[in-house]
Formats: C-alpha cells, sequence, structure tokens
C-alpha cells in the first residue's frame, strides 16, 4: 500500500513490502498469493477434504519439540509487539521536530525573544495586548530546551535497541519452529512409507502448515494485536473512524479471489484438455505420422486453447478492476483519516501531530499484518487437507498386513492347496465376479495347469494363495489351515513365483537372486542359476553376477529377465511354485530353455502353472479348465479331449500349425504405448545403456541441453508484435502506477508540515488541499491499475496460445526417431508446451508492466529525494542495498535449500516409486522391511539439510526484519543534525526518507522478478530452439518426388541401419529383398533380427543409414514424406485408438479429404466389422475410450483394418497383426485381412506360421538380412532355417 512513510519503514517487512491491504500492482507476488488460493478452493469443492483439526497436525512432536514450538511462539508473540513499540517512538520524535520547528518560528517574529526559556514579546503595548491573551494560550512555547541533536541521538538508541532484539527473537523465531516441523516430518514420512510404500508431495504441505509459517503467523497476529491497542489508548475516536472504511478492502479483496479462483478453474479445465489432446497424440505418434494427421491434430489442440484464452483475459481484467478499486479505497481512507485527524489536532486540540501519526500507523500496520496472517492460514488449510489423507493413511489397520507378526506357522508343511467356494471381486471393481463359488484342489507335488480364457480368474486364483487379495466368501487352505490364519510373511517366504512379465530390481543380478531369501551365500545363488539355465549367459556378461540389470531389468532380453526371475524362486527353495504364463512373452530360442529349466525345478514341488500354449502344459499332471471364474474340468491331458469341453476348444483352434514361432508375445507390455510395434529398444530410451560409447553421447546431449542459451527479448517481443497497442496502453497505466507511491510521501510530509504552521486559517486550508490531492490520486490510480491489467493479459494470453499452437505443430513436424530420445517423451513434450509457453508470457506482458512500475517508482523517488535533501538520500542510500540484499539473499536461500531437498527426496523417491511399481514382487518376496529401512536411511540426509535450512533461514530472516530498524535510527539522527546546523525543514527529513524507502521496496520488488524473467528467457530459448530444428525427415515440406501411377514395387538394396539412439547396435547389416506390385511379402525370424525395422524404414519413419530403399524406381529418401504415407496402410500388433467415435477413428485413415459416412461403413464390412458396431447402442458414434480401452483386442484390431482399408493404400503393412489375439477374434482378423490383401503389395510380418504359408515369397531374417527366401513349399525343401523353424520350432541361428 502506498505506506510509503516513515513508519512505514519501521514497518515494513522487508520484501514484503507493500502488501498491505492487499497487494500491490494486480500481479506480482499477489498474484501468486491468489494463485494458491484458487488452486485450494478448486480443489476443496470436490470433497469435505479437512477432517484433522489445526492441533492434531503435531501429533507425532515429542516432548522436545513442542519445548522448541511453545519457545518459538514465546519469540514470535515478542517479536510481533517490537513494531507497535516502534510507533510509541516514532510519535514523540514527530511531536520533538514539530515543536522544534515551531519555535523556530516563532524566533523568527522580530518582535518575540526567548526569555527564561520561553518567547516573550519584546515590548508589550496595550494594542498587542489584546489579541496576545489568546496568543498566550495558543503559544506557551518553550525556547532554548530543546536540543535537536540530542533528541535524536535518543531515538536513535531506540531505535537500535529495538532493531537487535527484533534479530535475536526473528531468528529464534523460525530456527525453532522449522527444526521441530524438520524432525516430525521425517517422522511422518517413515510411517507413510510403511502403510504406503510411497512418497507423496502432499507430506511437504503438512511442513509448510507446522514450520515457519505458524510463527509468523503468531507474530503477525500480534503485531494486529498491538497495533489496535496503540490506536484505541492513543485515540479511539480517529480509530473508529479508520476501521469504519476498511470493510471495503476485505469486501474487494474477498470478491477478487473468489472470482479468479473460478476463472482461473475454468482456464486450467480448457488447458488440461488441450493438454490431453498433446498427450494422446504424442504418445501416438507413430500413428498420427502413418496416417498424416499432423495438422488435423494441431488444429484440435488450438480448439480447445482458445476457451483458456478467454478465461485469462477475464481473470487479468478482473484482477485489474479490484486492485484499482482497493488502492481507491485506500486512497480514500488516507483522505479521510488526514482530514479528519487534523481537525482533531488543529481544531479541538485534542491529539498532537505524534498522536495522530501513532494512532493512523498502528491502525494501519495491524490492517496489514492481520492480510499477511490470513496468507499463512492458505497454508495451515492446506496442510490439514494435506493430513487428512496422510494420517488416515498411518492409521488404516490394513485388512492384509504385510508387517504384522501374528498368525502361526506349521512345523512340517507338506503343500496341499485347497479353494473351497470362493467368491471374489477387485476391491476396485465390486460390481464385477472373477471368481463364482470356485472349488479346485491341488495336490502337493503334483503340477496342476490353470487354463482357459483371458479373464477367466487364472492369475487370480493365484494371486489369493499369495494373500495379495482375501476372497470375498469362500476360503483357501493349506495342508488344511484357512490360509488367513498363518502367518503372511511365513506363508509367502513358501512360496516361489514367476510371472509373465518378471520385474527385476535395479540392482546387480546376484542382489536381485538375493531378494528371494536374506543370507544366501553366493554358492545357492549359483546353484540356482544352474538349475535355471542361466548360469552360463551370466557368465558370458563381463561383470558376470555383479551386472547392473537396469532399471525394471532393462538391460536384459525377456528370456534372460526370465531365468534370473525362475532363479530368484528357486533360491528360497519353495514348497510351492506358481508359474503364471512364465514363457508366454518369450521367443522360441528362449522359450526352449526356460521351458526346460521350469521342467527340471517342477520336481517335488506343489506346482501351479498358468499358460495359453498348450506345449507347455500338455505334460502337466492335472489340468484345470477355468471358464466365468468357475473350474468347469479336470483331468489328463487326454482325458479333457475327449470329453471336448473347454479344452479341448482351445487345443483345436490353437493347433493350426503355429507351435513355431510363438515368440509373439515377446515385449508385451514393456515398452511405450506409442510404437507402432513396441520395440525392445523403446525399453532402452528410458535407461542408461550400457555400452560405453553410448553413454558418453547421452552424457554430451545432457549437457548441451543444460546449457541453453537464454534467448534475446527482442526475438520474444517479435512474437507478441501483433498485440503492440496492448503492451503500449498497459506500460503507460504502469508507468502512471509507479509514480503514485513516492507522491504518497509527498503528501503525508506535506501534513506534517502544515502542523507548524502558525496562522490555523491557512492551515485549514492547506490541509483540505491535501486530502482533495490524495483522493484524486487514488482515481488516477484505479484508472491504470484496471488498463494496466486488462492490457497485459489480453497481450500476453495471445502469446501463450500462439506459442502453445507453433509449438505443437512443430513436434508434430519432427521426425520419428526425434521422439526416441528420452527427453522427448510424451510426458516431457507435453510439460513443456504446458509450461513454456506460459513461462514466456513471464517476458513479455504483465512482467513488462512490473518492471515499468518499479523503474518509475523508483526514478521518481529518487528525483524527489535528491531535489529536496542529497546529503540525507546519501546517507540513507547506504542502507539500500542491505535492504534489497536481505530480501534477495532470503530468496535464494530458500531456493537453494528447495533444490537441495528436492535431490535429496528424489533419492528417497526412487526407492519408493520401485516399490509402489513393483509391489507385488515385493510382497510376493517378502521384502517391504528391506525397503522400509533403505526409505528411512535415505531421509536422514533431507532432516539434516532442514536443520541446517533452519539457522540460515532463522538468521536471513531476523536480518532482513531488523535492517529497516537500523536505517531509521541512521536516518533520523542525520537528519536531527541537518535540521539544526543546516536550516532543513522538518517535514523534508520525513519526505527523503518516506520517499527512498518505498522506492527500495520498489527495487525489491523489481529483484524478484529477475528469476522469472531469467526462467522466461530460458523457456523461450528451449522454444525456439524446438521451433529453429530442421526435422531430417519433413513431413510438412513439399520437396520430394510424387507421381500419379503409384503401383507399390519395393525393394530394399543394401539396408543398413541403427537406431539413433543407439548407434552401437546394427539393426540391419544389409537387407536385400525385393516385393512386385500385388504379391505379398511375409519376413519371419526371432525378435530383434529387424523385421519391423523394414517396415518403419518403408514409412520413412527412419532413414537407411547406408544402402538405399527404392520406390517404383525412386530412391525413399528422395520422395516426397506425405505422399507416400498416403499410399500406406498399416495395421500393428497393438493398433493405437483415438479419443473419439469408431466413424471418427475410421475416418482417420484418411486425413486429406472428407470421408463419408458410406465409404466408412463399406470399410468395415470389409474389415468384418460394421455386424458388430451395428449391435451398438450408438453405432458409429460409439466413443472407443482412451487408447481404445473401451473395446476387446480384436474389435480394435478390426476398427485398425477399417481404418487402413479407406485410405485405399496400395501398399499394406501388417505388423504382427493377429499376434496379440485369442483364437476366435484371431479367425474373425485374419479373413478381414485376406480379404484386405487382395490387389495390394503387402508385407507381413508374423510369428504364426498359418498366417504366412500362403504368401509369395517368405523372407526369413536373421541378424538384420535374409538368409533365405522363396514360397513355402521351396523353402521346406530346402530343408533350411524356415524347414527347421516349422517342423521343430527350433530357432534361428
Amino acid at each position: 500500500m502506498p505506506t510509503g512513510s516513515v513508519k512505514l519503514h519501521s514497518i515494513k517487512k522487508l520484501g514484503e513490502e507493500n502488501s498491505s491491504f492487499a497487494n500491490e500492482e494486480p500481479n506480482g507476488a499477489y498474484m501468486t498469493m491468489v494463485d494458491t488460493k484458487k488452486d485450494k478452493s478448486y480443489s476443496k469443492k470436490k470433497e469435505p477434504a479437512i477432517r484433522i483439526g489445526f492441533f492434531q497436525l503435531f501429533r507425532f512432536a515429542s516432548c522436545q519439540e513442542t519445548l522448541m514450538m511453545i519457545l518459538g511462539s514465546l519469540c514470535a508473540v515478542l517479536h510481533g509487539s517490537a513494531q507497535p513499540l516502534m510507533l510509541l517512538v516514532f510519535g514523540m520524535l514527530t511531536d520533538t521536530f514539530i515543536e522544534y520547528d515551531i519555535e523556530l518560528q516563532e524566533l523568527l517574529d522580530p518582535r518575540k525573544e526567548c526569555v527564561n526559556n520561553t518567547i516573550q514579546w519584546k515590548n508589550r503595548s496595550e494594542a498587542d495586548w489584546l489579541d496576545s491573551n489568546k496568543t498566550d494560550e495558543m503559544r506557551n512555547v518553550t525556547c532554548g530546551l530543546l536540543d535537536i541533536e540530542y533528541e535524536m541521538t535518543n531515538f536513535a538508541y531506540y531505535y537500535v535497541a529495538i532493531g537487535l532484539a527484533v534479530f535475536l527473537l526473528g531468528y529464534f523465531q523460525i530456527s525453532l519452529w522449522v527444526k521441530s516441523a524438520a524432525r516430525q516430518v521425517k517422522i511422518i514420512r517413515k510411517m507413510y512409507f510403511r502403510k504406503a510404500n510411497s512418497i507423496i508431495s502432499d507430506i511437504n504441505k503438512i511442513n509448510d502448515a507446522i514450520a515457519d509459517q505458524v510463527g509468523i503467523f503468531i507474530q503477525r497476529f500480534t503485531t494486529f494485536v498491538c497495533g489496535f491497542a496503540i490506536g484505541f489508548v492513543k485515540g479511539w475516536k480517529l480509530t473508529l473512524v479508520i476501521t469504519a472504511a476498511s470493510p471495503l478492502i476485505g469486501i474487494g479483496a474477498a470478491l477478487m479471489a473468489l472470482f479468479v479462483a473460478k476463472l482461473t478453474g475454468r482456464e486450467l479445465l480448457a488447458y488440461a484438455e488441450a493438454g490431453g489432446v498433446a498427450d494422446e497424440v504424442l504418445t501416438s505418434i507413430r500413428t498420427v505420422a502413418a496416417f498424416g494427421g499432423q495438422q488435423k491434430e494441431v488444429e484440435r489442440y488450438d480448439r480447445n486453447l482458445i476457451w483458456a484464452q478467454r478465461w485469462g483475459i477475464r481473470k487479468g481484467l478482473i484482477m485489474g478492476f479490484f486492485t484499482g478499486f482497493m488502492w481507491l479505497v485506500i486512497f480514500l481512507c488516507y483522505s479521510l483519516a488526514f482530514w479528519y485527524g487534523s481537525s482533531l489536532v488543529v481544531d479541538a486540540h485534542e491529539y498532537t501531530p505524534g498522536t495522530l501519526l501513532q494512532v493512523f500507523f498502528g491502525v494501519l500496520i495491524a490492517a496489514m499484518n492481520l492480510g499477511q496472517a490470513s496468507s499463512c492460514l492458505e497454508a495451515f488449510a492446506a496442510g490439514r487437507g494435506a493430513a487428512t489423507i496422510i494420517f488416515e493413511t498411518i492409521d488404516r489397520e490394513p485388512e492384509i498386513d504385510c508387517l504384522s507378526e501374528a498368525g502361526y506357522r506349521l512345523d512340517k508343511v507338506k503343500g496341499d492347496i485347497e479353494f473351497h467356494n470362493i467368491t471374489f471381486r477387485y476391491p476396485s471393481r465390486p460390481d464385477v465376479v472373477i471368481l463364482d463359488q470356485l472349488s479346485v484342489a491341488v495336490k502337493s507335488g503334483e503340477t496342476t495347469a490353470f487354463v482357459g480364457p483371458s479373464g477367466a480368474g487364472k492369475s487370480t486364483a493365484v494371486q489369493l494363495i499369495q494373500r495379495f487379495y482375501d476372497p470375498n466368501e469362500g476360503m483357501v487352505t493349506l495342508d488344511g489351515h484357512d490360509i488367513r490364519g498363518l502367518n503372511i510373511q511365513w506363508l509367502r517366504s513358501l512360496i516361489g513365483i514367476v510371472e509373465q512379465e518378471p520385474v527385476l530390481f535395479a540392482t546387480t543380478i546376484a542382489e536381485n537372486i538375493r531378494y528371494g531369501r536374506p543370507g544366501v551365500t553366493m554358492d545357492d545363488i549359483i546353484d540356482a542359476t544352474k538349475e535355471a539355465n542361466a548360469y552360463n549367459f551370466i557368465m558370458d556378461l563381463p561383470q558376470k553376477f555383479d551386472t547392473l540389470v537396469g532399471e525394471g531389468g532393462g538391460q536384459m532380453s525377456g528370456g534372460q529377465k526370465q531365468r534370473i526371475a525362475i532363479s530368484r524362486a528357486l533360491v528360497r527353495n519353495p514348497r510351492i511354485l506358481l508359474l503364471d504364463m512364465a514363457t508366454s512373452a518369450l521367443d522360441n530360442e528362449s522359450e526352449a530353455v526356460v521351458q526346460d529349466a521350469l521342467d527340471k525345478v517342477r520336481m517335488g514341488r506343489t506346482t501351479i502353472s498358468i499358460a495359453h500354449r498348450l506345449s507347455t502344459i500338455k505334460n502337466a499332471d492335472v489340468i484345470v479348465g477355468f471358464e466365468h471364474g468357475r473350474a468347469v474340468e479336470r483331468g489328463r491331458h487326454d482325458e479333457l479331449l475327449e470329453r471336448q469341453g473347454v479344452y479341448f476348444t482351445l487345443v483345436t483352434l490353437q493347433s493350426q500349425g503355429d507351435k513355431a514361432l510363438n515368440q509373439s508375445r515377446f515385449l508385451r507390455g514393456h515398452c511405450r504405448k506409442a510404437s507402432i510395434r513396441r520395440r525392445t529398444r523403446s525399453q532402452l530410451s528410458n535407461l542408461i545403456p550400457d555400452s560405453l560409447s553410448v553413454q558418453s553421447a547421452y552424457v554430451e546431449e545432457e549437457q548441451v541441453e543444460e546449457c541453453i542459451e537464454p534467448a534475446p527479448v527482442t526475438r520474444i517481443l517479435k512474437f507478441n508484435a501483433p498485440e503492440w497497442p496492448y503492451m503500449l496502453f498497459g506500460t503507460v497505466g504502469a508507468a502512471i502506477n509507479g509514480g503514485v507511491n513516492p507522491m504518497y510521501s509527498l503528501l503525508f510530509s506535506q501534513i506534517l508540515a502544515t502542523f507548524s504552521i502558525p496562522d490555523p486559517e491557512v492551515q485549514r486550508k492547506e490541509i483540505d488541499g491535501i486530502c482533495v490531492f490524495f483522493v484524486l490520486v487514488g482515481v488516477i490510480s484505479f484508472m491504470t491499475q484496471m488498463l494496466q491489467g486488462y492490457a497485459f493479459s489480453k497481450s500476453g494470453e495471445l502469446l501463450t496460445r500462439r506459442l502453445r499452437r507453433m509449438g505443437f505443430q512443430a513436434m508434430l513436424g519432427q521426425e520419428v526417431g526425434w521422439f526416441d530420445d528420452h527427453r522427448n517423451s510424451p510426458g516431457a513434450l507435453t510439460t513443456r508446451l504446458a509450461t513454456d509457453a506460459s513461462q514466456v508470457q513471464g517476458a513479455t506482458g504483465s512482467q513488462i508492466g512490473m518492471i515499468v512500475n518499479s523503474i518509475t517508482n523508483i526514478g521518481v523517488a529518487i528525483i524527489i529525494s535528491f531535489y529536496f535533501s542529497w546529503k540525507l538520500s546519501l546517507v540513507i542510500m547506504c542502507f539500500l542495498p542491505f535492504l534489497a540484499l536481505s530480501g534477495g539473499f532470503q530468496a535464494k536461500m530458500l531456493t537453494g535449500f528447495a533444490k537441495q531437498d528436492k535431490e535429496a527426496m528424489e533419492a528417497a523417491g526412487q526407492i519408493s516409486s520401485e516399490a509402489l511399481n513393483n509391489i507385488r514382487t515385493i510382497a510376493g518376496l517378502g521384502k517391504e522391511q528391506s525397503f522400509v529401512e533403505m526409505f528411512e536411511t535415505h531421509l536422514e540426509a533431507p532432516y539434516r539439510a532442514a536443520k541446517k535450512k533452519a539457522n540460515v533461514y532463522g538468521a536471513c530472516y531476523g536480518f532482513s526484519q531488523c535492517i529497516v530498524f537500523l536505517a531509521n535510527s541512521a536516518s533520523y539522527r542525520f537528519g536531527g543534525y541537518l535540521v539544526s546546523q543546516e536550516g532543513l525543514h522538518f517535514s523534508l527529513v520525513f519526505r527523503v526518507i518516506s520517499a527512498i524507502v518505498t522506492s527500495g521496496t520498489a527495487l525489491g520488488r523489481a529483484s524478484s522478478y529477475t528469476p522469472d524473467y531469467a526462467k522466461a528467457k530460458i523457456s523461450a530459448a528451449r522454444f525456439f530452439q524446438l521451433l529453429d530444428r530442421v526435422p531430417k525427415i519433413s513431413v510438412y515440406s513439399n520437396k520430394g518426388d510424387t507421381w500419379s501411377d503409384f503401383r507399390g514395387n519395393l525393394q530394399f538394396v543394401d539396408c543398413k541401419f541403427t537406431y539413433p539412439t543407439r548407434p552401437d547396435i546394427q539393426v540391419l547389416n544389409g537387407l536385400n529383398v525385393s516385393v512386385k506390385p500385388g504379391q505379398t511379402l511375409a519376413f519371419v525370424g526371432s525378435s530383434g533380427c529387424g523385421k519391423s525395422t523394414s517396415i518403419q524404414l518403408l514409412e520413412r519413419f527412419y532413414d537407411p543409414d547406408q544402402g538405399s530403399l527404392v520406390i517404383d524406381g525412386h530412391e525413399s529418401t528422395q520422395v516426397n514424406v506425405a505422399f507416400l504415407r498416403s499410399k500406406i496402410g498399416i495395421v500393428s500388433q497393438e493398433p493405437v485408438l483415438f479419443d473419439c467415435s469408431i466413424g471418427d477413428n475410421i475416418k482417420y485413415g484418411d486425413n486429406q479429404r472428407d470421408v463419408s459416412m458410406s465409404d466408412v461403413v463399406s470399410a468395415s464390412k470389409k474389415a468384418q466389422l460394421h455386424d458388430f458396431v451395428m449391435t451398438l447402442p450408438e453405432k458409429y458414434d460409439t466413443n472407443v475410450g482412451s487408447q481404445g480401452s473401451q473395446l476387446s483386442r480384436g474389435q480394435k484390431q478390426r476398427i485398425a483394418i477399417a481404418r487402413a482399408i479407406i485410405r485405399d493404400p496400395k501398399i499394406l503393412l501388417l505388423d504382427e497383426a493377429t499376434s496379440a489375439l485369442d483364437t476366435e477374434s484371431e479367425k474373425t482378423v485374419q479373413e478381414a485381412l485376406d480379404k484386405a490383401r487382395e490387389g495390394r503389395t503387402c508385407i507381413v510380418i508374423a510369428h504364426r506360421l498359418s498366417t504366412i504359408q500362403n504368401a509369395d515369397i517368405i523372407a526369413v531374417m536373421s541378424r538384420g538380412f535374409v538368409i533365405e527366401q522363396g514360397r513355402h513349399d521351396q523353402l521346406m525343401a530346402l530343408k533350411g532355417a524356415y524347414y527347421k523353424l516349422v517342423t521343430t520350432g527350433a530357432p534361428i541361428s
């Protein structure tokens, strides 16, 4: 607030500057304050989220912490009373100056003289006597007693004493609270991790609510109470008048917060939708690229941005309006207070001028501190909200407590498991019955296989044995004992489990195996790996058992991971072995080895095996057929075949010649959803690759990324150029606003000057004039604040939208290889769009307004002060660096600590995210306790940092609070000297001091924008880097060949290729193969031999490093990208659908024309999809859900086929198009594909021989080149690799 004044300077908190009643310029710190508010209120609406009282937050405090908090509070109370105390000194000081000035004026009158320390007339004639009656009463003035310099020295000592006390109190107040909070938060984190195995940022909110904020709240509240106390004690009339006007400010602030919260909520929603679009598109970038949907997606994204822009502009206008309104009210208050107060001084003689100031500033400080204290309440509310969830989690008694010691252990375990009438639903989906009256007995020492279609409840049954869940009805028994009565850790220690997707932890192979059982010897580990057929491959690795497996085991192939997982299960020497699809994700070669290992280890143990591959089940002792959550049949292989039930249908459907290449399921699910076919290499993109060469390449790139040159402001402004009229008006408004604060110090000191005018008439007139002036300044301020708020929000929002759109368009224009870099993952890019664009807004728009505002403020203030007294100005300016420093230092320290904290917490966070993602594996291994211990050791570092922070932060806070007192002491002492020795008028002392102090706070404010500004320049630089990047394969360019009679004649000539993210792994190694128009070429070979890669080269997602790919006689690198892709249709293993209707998904196949509904229907008939769609209530308008989640795999696959057909492509690419389907859907889809292939050049990749036997050319690939090719019968006759594959399922080597 304009309190620029003196008091001011006592009063202000450094750094928080004028945050008086409500705030300063519309967007500075104030804005951020409101932002927090709105976020909260926004989230609060959803549920009454606070069920924890404030004092319950401290439930983990020990006696020691409680003592620290009590002492901290005591210091805060004393600290809070320092400001009002200083006002008493200030009032006396003002009176002293005024008295001295009156004495000077009296003695200037040649008719008066100083006699016996009173002023007397020199010659009292009768004529004078008449009016001297009045005069003497009025001016019974002492003289010669007042040594102004001596008085000022005393006042200076008061100031210094209060200042030092404030330093110590501030230090203890902050450091005690912060330390006690750090200890409590450490305890909360530990307790929470034990229950939830995760770490959530909300714990920081609890920290904010129980640390320094409490001390600061107590301090401000005390100041509020003491300020009003002084007001009422010294002058209740004026206090009541001022208080009467203040509700207006409160109402303004409340309405503003309300509107801003509402609008921000809407703006965030609009951005969230746009972000959702961006995320969906970037996740599916290969599909978007293949179907040329870039332009369509940019438009869709932009449509969502328009709304966000509208809400943003309205928000700016409303903030400008209310900020202006509050300034207007504040200035009207000043005007009223000084007008009424001066009449009490001049006319009624009730107050001295000093009392007037004490009352006025007492109430002002009280109001300011009340406003500031309320901002702490935000933190308390947020902390209570966060604590509600966290404490409830801590108090929650888990239904199945893994860490409990309860339950009995059996002396001898035989291993008979039985399910008795089990009914089960997952807690998250209570309406779906998964197991329905299931009864199954598993005999000890036998291998029992569970078979049945997906979703029949096989895996769920296995999870019940491990007690991840308890059944809703019925019970599971082990040797006749209900497992709910057994000790859970002991029960799990009997079980070894090998899953479809084994989870390895980011440590060495040996450590991973050691997780199986604590305290195993190296010999045990070696035995286990030999049994699991893993020993040989481990010994081939350079670091043998000390090889790191990477995050999630990403450095190992599927077969290797699976065998490590088997070793881990074996090392426990389990009584019960659970194999959940243990080989389904492997290719042939690995499957044979792993299966062999499993057959070895099953001997003599109770084994339950779930599998889809019948080859793995035939030799089980008992086969149990599941359907709809019940066990419908059991028996041996031959018995069940005779019964012709569930098992029989599964076998007959599968036995159509697909035994061979069942590696199809390899890699399902590890890799990013984005790729057209999830390739192993995407695992690597999140990891540090193992070979050093790549590592160094990564490291260099990382550094390149870090040292971005901040963008020149001129370039940022160029993007904002179309909005220049808004920027111009905004700047003018800001400049005028900046001049308001110094004007205040002029008017304020002018009022003090009037108190020493001898003539009452003149005095009254002066005062009235000044009060009118206050009103005028308030009105101007109102207009310019609105102008500034609206103009800058308009230009800023338009810029943000423009940048986001351009950024998104630039991203979609990059070549596909760019997205493989882990720094360009969809998540990172979406975040970059959201944050960089809005941060760039920080370098233009409102930021410019702030800077202009601060500059004019400082400029005007300095001109005023040097004009009136350059000497005094220089003395005060010595303190400015300290004022600015203490604010800057405090900000710097805190951000520095935040960063350290973040780094320290990240280590703990890694443990917790690993624990959370792999919670089942950890529970299955009974390893919860060791993760808890690891986590707790990692909490020590942040705790130590927090203790160090407490001291530094406390010292900074104390210093920033006391520097103001010291500055005042020096300036008033020197002012006294100037008044007595150089005849400076006392009002100028106040004028200069208050002008400079306001400008100092403006300087502090301006410097607090620099970090935003620097951030904005770096964000802008990142953005421009993206806009300037020239993609290696450009979608948007019109260059390149196009031709009208595209036939689809393809030749790969000596193609060599490595993925840009893994330059050391040669994927294609001289690929030579050609296919004529209308022919079908099938690629077969083990995973990683380059089959999918060749398809990606054809789509021009990548270009070959050497050799060439020739299409109808044109080199692929010379062909126009958009043209080429428009001739190709692709159907992949995991088709990517967009979150829109079935019809729109099919239309996506051709983005170059408006696709009619009849085209959609005919395409879907060809894809065997139409009949299914017509059974849906909304037919083609049915929404498929995010990533097609509402549909089954077969349905998604057929939509993808229809989408490919609608382009009428000349070349059809089928990448594993049926491998992920169950047998029934496979038949339908296969028929649809056979239809779609007619008359088109087709390239098929498949693992099931049934799908490729009738291809025109079969190319067998290995290690990136073709080892033999021909038709099925030719290759069979050759008796080479293909023959071996078909007959034995042997690996291709």
